[in-house]
Parts: C-alpha cells; structure tokens; sequence
C-alpha cells in the first residue's frame, strides 16, 4: 500500500527523517518494502516567470528570454517553445540539473547566443507522454518556488507491506495510529464540519437490507444540488501520490476517504436509482449487471447486491455499476457507506475475476465503527468541494449491534511468553494507545474492549503479540531456550518406515507423493465400498473428493508415464487414507479417520528395456516380492498370502496378505480388467496396498541372535502329489507341526504339473532340515519322523507320495 508521508503529517507528528519513520513502522510490523521521491528527479527545476522575450538574431524559431527567478537579476534564457506569453510561469532547469529524460543543463551558445538554463515541457519533466510547448504553471505560484513543490509532488512515498490480517493498516489514519504508539505523538482524527439543510434524508432515500447476515449495516448520506467538476489540486496531488487517478470532485472524495480511513464509500446518481430506494440482497436467478469497468457480468445467487426498485446497481463490496454512476449531470448524488460479510465480498471477488481497492478491504474485514465518520467526512467534503447542500441526518439501517469484544490479559503470562518483562502500567499503555479499552480489573489480569479495527485479536497471545511489537523484538534479550535434559528416542514406527522404503528402493520402486484429493469416478472405478469424504470448495472436479485408497494415485502416476512412452512404472507411496467417519463433524471429531498406508504398483518391462532381457514383463511376483522385501525388512515372521477377492484385483491373481494372528494388512494382485478398461489403462498391472498401522506393530525392529547350531543338520526332500488349488502354506505348516522340535525348516523348491501327474493335481518338493538342539540324530529317528509326515499329510491334505 501507498502511504503519502505529506498526507500523513495530517493526523500525527513525524520523525524528522523520513528514515527514521521507516525503521519506526518497520519495527512495529508494518514493513516499508521502499521509499519513492517523486519530486527527486526535479531537483534543480523552479518556478520562473517570463519578463521579457525576443526574437533570436540568428534562428526564426528561436527566442530569447530574461526570466525572473524572484531574485534581483534575471536570467537569458533560449527557448524554442512558441506557447507562452511575457508575464507567464514556466519551469526553469537551472545549470547543473539533470532531467529525468538524462538531459544535463549547462550553460552553452545556442546560435550564437548564450543560454543560461532551459525552460521546459511537460514531457521534458516527465510528467506526460506527449507535449506541444511549455508547461504553463498556476500565476499564482511564486518565482523560485521548486517545481516539486509547486506541482505538489515535493513528497515521499512509502510503500507499506500490509500482513493480510491487519486491514486496520489499509489506510493513513490506521498507519497514523501506528506512528503515534511508535513514537508517542500525539493522534489527530479527522473533524467533519456538516452544513446540513433541507428536507432530512429519510424522505429523500429508503434503504432495505433484505440479507443481514451479509450486510451487517448499511448508511446512506444525500447531498443536491452538486456541480460536478474537476477536484482542487491538493486533492488530486494525494490522490496520484497513492496511484489513484482523479476523475471528479464527488467520485475523488470517495476515493480520498477510502485511503483516509480505510472505509470504502460509494457514490449513486440518485435520480438514477429507480424509487429513490436502495435494497441489498442477493442476486436472483439468471440476473446480469453491467459494472463500472463496462463489462456485463452474470451474477451468481451467492452475490450480494446493492440494488434499486428495479434493478442491480453495484456488486457489494467490490464494484459500483454502470447504470447509475456519477456523471457531468449528477446533481443529487446518494453516499453509501457499508459494512459487509468478508467471505462473502472474499467469493464474489473470487468469482468475477475482480480485485478493488473496496473488495482489498472488505474481505480482510473493514472497521464497522469507521463506517459513521467516513460518510460523515465525505459528506463535508463533497458539500465543500462542489457546492452541494447535505440533508439533515443518515439512513441508517443497523438492525442488530454487535458487541466488542473482549480478552483478558495476565499479566503474570507476559514474561514467560516473551521473554522479557513488562510493567503492567506498561501494559496498560501500550494497548491503550492502541484503542484497546480496560473494562474490568482482576487479581493480576485486565479485560480490554477490542477496537472493531484490529480483527486480528481474538485472544490473549494476540494481546502479547501486540505488547511484543511495541516494546521492541530487539528489546527482547537473546536466550538459549530451555531444552529437556535429554531428546525422546525416535518413534519405533519413524524406524519402520525407513527400512520399509530401503526395501522398496532395493526392489526397484522409486517413491512418488500424490495430492490426498482425488476424483470420484476413480474410486468408484476401483470398486470400493467407502464413501468418500466430498470437500465444500474443491480445487477442481478431479480433486473433489479426498481419497479412500492410494491406488488412484499411482494409477495417475501410470496413466501419465504411458502418455509419454515409458514403458516401465514401479512406484511406491506412503501416505494417508481418508475414510469417512459416522461420527464425524460431531463437536470436535474430524469429518474422517486417516489411515496410514503403503501401496505399490508394478507394470511394463521388469528392470527396463535391456539386451539381456528384452521381453521380461513383471507379474504378480514382482508386487508380491516388494511386500516381502517389507516384511524380511521389518523382520515380521509367519506372514500368509491367502487367495482371496477383492474389489480392484483379478480374481485369478489376488492375495490377501494376513499376519500370523489372522489381522489382515491389505492385498497384493493384478488389477481387474474392469478398471483397467474404465479409467483406459494398459493390461497387466500389479498392484499392492497395506494399513501399515499394524505391519509396524508387528515389526521386530531390535533383531535378536541365536548361538550356532551345535549338532549337525539332516537333509531329507519329500515330493507330494497334492490337489492343484491347495496352497504350499497349507502343506508346510502342516510339515512343521507333524515334524514338531525335530524339523527346523521346510523349503519348497519345485512345483510341477503335468504328464505324469494326474489332472487337476500338482506336485510339490520341499526340502526339509531336521535337527536338534540338543544331540545328533539318528537316522532312525529322522526316518521315523519323515514317515509321520508323509501320512499326516496325506491322511489331513489328500496327498500322495509320489512314485
């Protein structure tokens, strides 16, 4: 924001040196991002009036001039310009000054006659693009008065970085205030002096407030019998100061009260305003609006409007409309000055594409007590500028007052907090400059009235903050901060998932972190049962709902990568899961639990395209070797991969994965062609996704050893011919618990089927190691031992020996 340091001397009393107020704001949180001059560049350039002029003896389009710089002598002068007269008051660049088009006076002959300055353009000043002679001054204006001055731009501009949650910034009073509590001048506020006369102004203009949610209050002042022209110069210097470009008396006003008080005003044609009444409402369906900037806009039901009997006049908050601007024939103008819902201007902003000096500050939350002397100085100020009368009293339509409010402040609170300690009579002072009111004394705390102004203080640390600013951050001493004696050990889980993403990074996935919002048609595609959590005001369609699975994700992920012709994708991600809750919204419960998980993909070419491996497609064991890459990683022993169903996996390749207590941890299988084909995906994709809240449980994350084995081990292979649809985890615990102490491990090591195994059967060869701990054993005994297993498995499996 623009802040004129001329315009601010108005209110309060300033350091001398600009500088020096910068450091000041800059030290209270207002940061100055720069300082611009304007006058800077016309050092050197004063005010001179032509005495005397001449035709130059050697050159027709040259004249020669004396000028009066309001010393005794006069100064010869040549000049090619033809617009002026003896007795008018043009800018002078005396030697030595350079221009800001780069142009350095310096006394030179100019065909033969010497020349000590140059009068100049406007253009030459840089004040205009073009020019057609010399820059003809006011005759009011003094010779020798600096052109800076003369022109009203002998100002510094500062540029003000306003934090969003400090709109009480938005304006030079609020700055102003600013200054008063760094420096400890005193604040002036503003006086308006009405003249009112007439008939009063309810009798003039009706004003309804049909939504008064969104409008909280509305006041309308009426001022006749106005002439409409152009503003005094010092109006229009502020203005342009603060890059605002004056139009007219009336429509300036409102802009100089807006920066003035930060209240955003607007002025109406009253004879435009059909029925002399003023509704603020909602637009209806189907309804459009031509706005100031002559663009028709469609209007969303969600817009608030300032209308009349028969049409919209102004979207709320952010732009007045065409049909009943102030014009050359205004002569009865109608000032709006309103308070109004800040999601709502913040929406309406949004939705247009529109961003104004009123939508700025409306939608950081305006001063509602700023609303009563803003239309009151703007009402003066127009009255005084244009001739108009102002009629007696306001509409002022408030149907519900809002109280302020209130935080209490511990003042035992404010050393521990910041470090540094502060007199409650210190205290006290600070927020009192500050427009923070004390309405109640407790044991060691006060209750201060929050000015409307400071919507960013709710509580007592914003009170602290605020005492903080003031005091000074480099008043506050530096301090190592108090740490424990000694740091919490990492969470088991932390570790966990460290080596789960080694495992993963050694089978060959690379990690990827998609958005948690994703777009239903997924999901549904996946076949999942949860209903998504919907959010109220998503980014897009495609991230409109928050995801029940990581699956749709990766399957983005892939669907690009094959867009761009890659033709291998392993991928992994760790994240959260959203799943609704019946509960949620209830008090302070979440609208959905989040469940940790770790999901993979797998498709196209295993390791790449190579000359070793040219045609070497992943499969299911590709997938399902990644999640025992996890589980040897994490050390989680007597986990099963169950044949099962599930939504998104073919039925021909699909396992539950299940911890040896029988708690599911997810699945791991090849896509179903179904979603494949509905979300136009390639074939043969292999997938996995777990809940890694329990995985992690059972994590063995500390590895224990044994000693070695004392006594030597006993190989024996066994071959069974077993039904085709029975699993090898079926037929090996059924070896370990026939075998009991004397088999210490069962490995199968080929499956066959086919001539001369029988249809509908399979062969399955295990190596099996026998050993004790405690002596060597017999072949006897191993040979006893085998037997009760080959009929045990035959008797409980339907297996056979084979031949």
């Amino acid at each position: 924001m623009k802040i004129s340091v001329k315009w601010l001397k108005d209110y309060v009393a300033l350091p001398a040196a600009v500088e020096e107020l910068a450091r000041k704001l800059t030290a209270v949180g207002l940061e100055i991002e720069g300082l611009d001059r304007p006058g800077e560049a016309l050092r050197g350039v004063v005010v001179a009036q032509i005495q005397e002029s001449v035709q130059h003896p050697n050159a027709d389009k040259l004249s020669v001039t004396k000028v009066d710089l309001g010393g005794p002598e006069k100064l010869q002068v040549v000049c090619g310009a033809k617009n002026f007269k003896v007795g008018d008051k043009v800018p002078l660049a005396t030697l030595g000054t350079k221009l800001p088009n780069g142009v350095e006076i310096k006394q030179a002959p100019l065909r033969g006659v010497d020349s000590f300055g140059m009068l100049c353009s406007a253009k030459e000043l840089g004040l205009s693009e073009e020019s057609s002679g010399l820059l003809i001054l006011p005759p009011e204006l003094k010779p020798g008065t600096p052109i800076a001055e003369a022109l009203g731009v002998d100002d510094v501009v500062l540029e003000v970085n306003v934090t969003p949650n400090r709109p009480d910034a938005l304006s030079h009073l609020g700055v102003a205030r600013e200054v008063a509590v760094a420096t400890g001048a005193p604040l002036k506020l503003p006086e308006p002096r009405l003249a009112e006369s007439g008939e009063p102004a309810l009798s003039k203009v009706k004003v309804r407030v049909e939504d008064p949610v969104r409008c909280p209050r509305y006041t309308a002042r009426v001022i006749e019998n106005v002439k409409i022209g152009p503003s005094p110069q010092w109006l229009q210097d502020r203005l342009k100061a603060c890059g605002v470009r004056p139009i007219s008396n009336v429509v300036d006003v409102t802009n100089f009260v807006l920066l003035e008080y930060g209240q955003p005003l607007h002025a109406f044609d009253l004879d435009k305003v059909a029925g002399q009444e003023i509704i603020v409402r909602t637009a209806r369906s189907g309804e459009k609006m031509t706005t100031l900037d002559g663009k028709q806009r469609a209007l969303d039901a969600e817009d608030l409007l300032i209308c009349d009997r028969d049409r919209a006049q102004a979207l709320a908050g952010v732009m007045g409309g065409a049909d009943s601007e102030v014009s050359a024939s205004t002569t009865r103008v109608v000032l709006e000055s309103a308070h109004f819902q800040p999601s709502s201007i913040r929406r309406s902003s949004k939705r247009h594409g529109l961003h104004t000096e009123a939508s700025h500050r409306f939608e950081r939350g305006a001063d509602l007590d700023a609303v009563l002397p803003a239309v009151d100085r703007a009402a003066a100020l127009i009255a005084e500028l244009s001739g108009g009368t102002v009629a007696p009293g306001r509409v002022d339509v408030y149907p519900q007052s809002q109280p302020l409010r209130r935080v209490s402040l511990r003042y035992g609170r404010v050393e521990k907090v910041l470090g540094v300690a502060i007199a409650e009579a210190d205290c006290r002072r600070i927020l009192g400059t500050l427009g923070f009111r004390a309405v109640e004394e407790g044991s060691g705390q006060t209750t201060f009235e929050v000015p409307r102004a400071r919507v960013d203080v709710e509580r007592e640390e914003d009170l602290l903050e605020e005492l903080a600013r003031v005091h000074g951050y480099d008043n506050i001493p530096a301090k190592l901060p108090r740490g424990l004696a000694e740091l919490a050990p990492e969470p088991p889980a932390a570790e966990a998932e460290r080596r789960a993403r080694q495992a993963l990074a050694g089978a060959g996935l690379s990690e990827v972190v998609n958005y948690s919002f994703v777009m239903p048609r997924v999901l549904e595609a996946l076949g999942g049962k949860e209903q998504p959590v919907a959010l109220l005001n998503p980014l897009s369609v495609e991230q409109s709902v928050m995801r029940t699975s990581l699956l749709p994700g990766l399957l983005e992920n892939l669907s690009r990568s094959v867009r761009h012709q890659v033709d291998t994708v392993f991928v992994y991600e760790m994240g959260r899961a959203y799943l609704r809750d019946p509960a949620g919204g209830q008090g302070q419960q979440p609208a959905a639990r989040e469940v940790p998980r770790l999901a993979g993909l797998c498709w196209g070419l295993r390791g790449g395209r190579t000359w070793t491996q040219k045609d070497a497609k992943a499969d299911f064991y590709d997938a399902k070797g990644a999640v025992e890459g996890v589980l040897h990683a994490l050390h989680v022993d007597g986990v099963r991969f169950v044949p099962a169903e599930a939504p998104s996996f073919h039925p021909r390749a699909c396992a539950r994965v299940e911890l040896a207590d029988g708690t599911v941890l997810g699945h791991v299988g090849e896509l179903h062609p179904r979603v494949t084909k509905a979300l136009e995906l390639p074939r043969d994709i292999f997938a996995f996704e777990l809940d890694t809240t329990p995985l992690y449980a059972a994590a063995r994350l500390v590895p224990s050893w044994g000693g070695l084995p004392r006594f030597p081990a006993v190989l024996r292979d066994l071959a069974v011919v077993v039904p085709l649809e029975l699993p090898n985890d079926e037929v090996r615990r059924v070896i370990l618990e026939v075998g009991g102490s004397l088999v210490e491990d069962a490995l199968v090591f080929d499956v066959y089927t086919g001539k001369p195994i029988p249809e509908g059967r399979k062969n399955l060869a295990y190596a099996i190691r026998y050993r004790s701990p405690e002596r060597t054993l017999t072949d006897a005994e191993v040979g006893t031992a085998h037997q009760r297993i080959i009929a045990e498995v035959n008797q409980r499996l339907g297996g056979a020996l084979r031949a």
